[in-house]
């Protein structure tokens, strides 16, 4: 199940690591401009992923009951909902933006470049909100292929486009970061046109009507009650690194640029783990429905013997090879240098941060995730609260900055443990060795399920 979902999660990456690859050769401030509309983008994924898990989550429900209907009222009001939040975007976008990348901006060369290329990508964002209304509707549904193959295809446009639009061969007009953004633009914008088209003329079973779509106040309160604890991570991702580059506008724009490009090389190392996460909660989640509690436990262990085992063999990788994965990115040494370091100190938490990963996915499985949305906020207090008060109070170096984001991670891990303990615990089962469980309760177990007599 891994593999399908790591490689959809591939082509998204390797879009970004063509565009960064040809942003980089723009230069520092090119880089962290873009570096911190990328910050934005998370805030904007935390909002669409409520979408995402409330209509899917809903509509799949209602096709379960054949109550079709109730399917297409909820379909409509998650447009309704897109819709709005589309308009919002696009409204605080054009207001707030000077003011946001101001704040964050080490300099006038880095602001520009962050107005420039956001304004391009503005409607990239905001069509971000109909197009996860349209798929995650249809995946209620059960159609998954077509829409995954519409956005491959238009991630794949996207990929080809960003160069050509940068540099200005074939077209003749190099728009360098603007040209980055027009392309996801673009791309994103016929994407949403697949997609309706699908949506019209193919998909027989929901449909758009003027009448179902005014809203329907109980509706909207379900599907956003359902779905903003998915949305809570990424939203704490968005602070995260909001305060990152906060803290980072006192020093130059290869600070910022570097920073960036550490981070896009991580989430690029990070696949094989995060896809392996990703594939885990269907997994346990069908066993734990089902009341097989030994395969929930077995399936825990064997995610955090691979997330880690893979963290391990990528800690040494960047220990060693830190160069290697930055230098085709910028051509500048102060940029380099940069994300070296930052790759070099925050490769010792992979292993944590691949566990938290696991127990993250757990709490999916078990449906409740708000358990890892403590632990994220613990993490992210201890980072941003000693971070932002040595920014005010003193000088703090790029080194410090790794080092307390690198050990939160470990708390992190600590807490994410025991509260999945804790969760386990109120769900019928023990940790014990590995392989095995025990179970409070006789019924949570099919008898061929039982390890033994005493484990009831």
């Amino acid at each position: 199940m891994s593999v399908p979902i790591m490689m959809g999660m591939f082509v998204h990456t390797l879009n970004f690591m063509v565009e960064l690859y040809f942003v980089g050769k723009l230069g520092s401030a090119a880089l962290a401009g873009v570096g911190s509309v990328g910050v934005l983008v998370f805030f904007v994924l935390a909002a669409t992923q409520v979408l995402n898990v409330g209509m899917g989550t809903l509509i799949s429900h209602a096709v379960g009951r054949k109550d079709k209907s109730h399917a297409n009222t909820l379909f409509n009001q998650g447009i309704f909902i897109s819709i709005l939040c589309m308009i919002g975007v696009i409204i605080f976008g054009l207001l707030l933006a000077p003011i946001y990348f101001d704040a964050l901006a080490p300099d006038t060369a880095t602001l520009k470049a962050s107005l420039d290329y956001f304004y391009w990508f503005l409607p990239a964002l905001a069509l971000q909100f109909p197009i996860t209304a349209i798929a995650a509707a249809l995946r209620g549904t059960g159609v998954v292929k077509l829409p995954m193959l519409i956005n491959i295809v238009a991630v794949i446009l996207n990929m080809l486009l960003s160069p050509l639009l940068i540099t200005g061969k074939v077209f003749g007009m190099a728009l360098g970061v603007a040209g980055a953004a027009l392309a996801s633009s673009i791309a994103m914008a016929l994407g949403f046109v697949g997609l309706f088209l699908y949506l019209k003329y193919k998909e027989c079973y929901l449909g758009l009507t003027f009448k179902q779509c005014l809203p329907n106040g109980v509706e909207i309160k379900r599907i956003i009650g359902l779905g903003l604890p998915a949305g809570g991570e990424l939203l704490f991702t968005f602070v995260y690194m909001s305060v990152i580059y906060w803290v980072l506008r006192d020093f130059d724009a290869s600070a910022q640029a570097g920073f960036g490009v550490g981070v896009r090389v991580m989430q690029a190392l990070f696949l094989p783990a995060m896809a392996v996460a990703l594939a885990g909660p269907a997994i346990a989640g069908q066993n734990f429905a089902s009341g097989n509690m030994r395969r929930v436990l077995n399936t825990y262990h064997q995610m955090a013997w691979m997330t880690c085992g893979l963290m391990l063999i990528l800690n040494g990788l960047c220990v060693f090879y830190a160069d290697i994965f930055i230098t085709p990115f910028s051509n500048e040494q102060e940029v380099i240098v940069v994300a070296t370091v930052f790759l070099s100190y925050v490769c010792f938490n992979f292993i944590p941060a691949g566990y938290v990963l696991t127990v993250s996915a757990m709490f999916k499985a078990l449906g409740n995730v708000w358990p890892a949305l403590l632990s994220t906020v613990i993490r992210l207090s201890l980072f941003s609260v000693p971070v932002i008060t040595l920014s005010l109070t003193s000088t703090i170096s790029l080194e410090i900055i790794w080092s307390i984001s690198a050990s939160s991670v470990y708390i992190q891990a600590v807490v994410s443990h025991f509260l999945l303990k804790r969760e386990l615990y109120k769900k019928g089962l023990q940790l014990v060795s590995f392989g095995e469980c025990k179970a409070k309760w006789p019924p949570l177990y099919r008898a061929k399920d039982t390890p033994n007599k005493s484990a009831s």
